[in-house]
C-alpha cells in the first residue's frame, strides 16, 4: 500500500531545516526519521500544506516565508523587565537567552535585545520569526493514523 499524505496520516520523514544564508537550523538525516500525525497542531501549517500528496520514497525541497511559517516578530513580544530582577552575579549582553515562567506555570525562552541601567528588554519573538526557511524531507513511510 503506497498512501499518499492527507489529513490524520501517519507520516515518518527526515528533514532538514535551513536558512536563506545556508546555515542549517535542524536536521535528522543521518539519524533516526521522526514521526507525527498530520493535523495534530505539531508542525507549521505550511510545511504541512507542502506535504499533502507526496508518498512514501519522495523527496522534497521547499521554501515557507515568515507568514506560513513563524511570523512576522511582534512589537507586543518586547517586554521591559528590571534589572533588579536578574540575578545581580549575571552579566548580560543583547542576544543572551533566558528562560522565563509563563503565566500557566510553563516556561518561556527570551533573547535579552537591551540592557540599560534599570531595565532589560526582552524579546519573546520565535527565534525564527520574520525568517524565510527551507526545507528538505526524504518521506520514509505513509500509514493510517491510529486513533484512540
Amino acid at each position: 500500500m503506497n498512501l499518499e499524505i492527507e489529513s490524520s496520516t501517519r507520516v515518518t520523514l527526515n528533514f532538514s531545516l535551513t536558512l536563506e544564508t545556508g546555515e542549517e537550523v535542524d536536521s535528522n538525516f543521518g539519524g533516526d526519521p521522526v514521526s507525527f500525525v498530520m493535523g495534530d497542531g505539531s508542525l507549521l501549517p505550511g510545511f504541512e500544506r507542502r506535504l499533502i500528496g507526496m508518498r512514501a520514497g519522495d523527496e522534497a525541497e521547499f521554501r515557507i516565508p515568515p507568514e506560513e511559517g513563524f511570523g512576522e516578530p511582534q512589537d507586543d513580544n518586547l517586554q521591559s523587565i528590571p534589572r533588579a530582577d536578574f540575578d545581580s552575579d549575571t552579566p548580560l549582553e543583547p542576544g543572551m537567552l533566558f528562560t522565563f515562567a509563563d503565566a500557566a506555570g510553563g516556561e518561556v525562552p527570551g533573547m535579552i535585545a537591551d540592557v540599560g541601567d534599570t531595565t532589560v528588554t526582552v524579546d519573546f519573538n520565535h527565534p525564527l520569526s520574520g525568517r524565510t526557511i527551507h526545507f528538505k524531507v526524504r518521506i520514509a513511510r505513509v500509514e493510517p493514523a491510529e486513533l484512540h
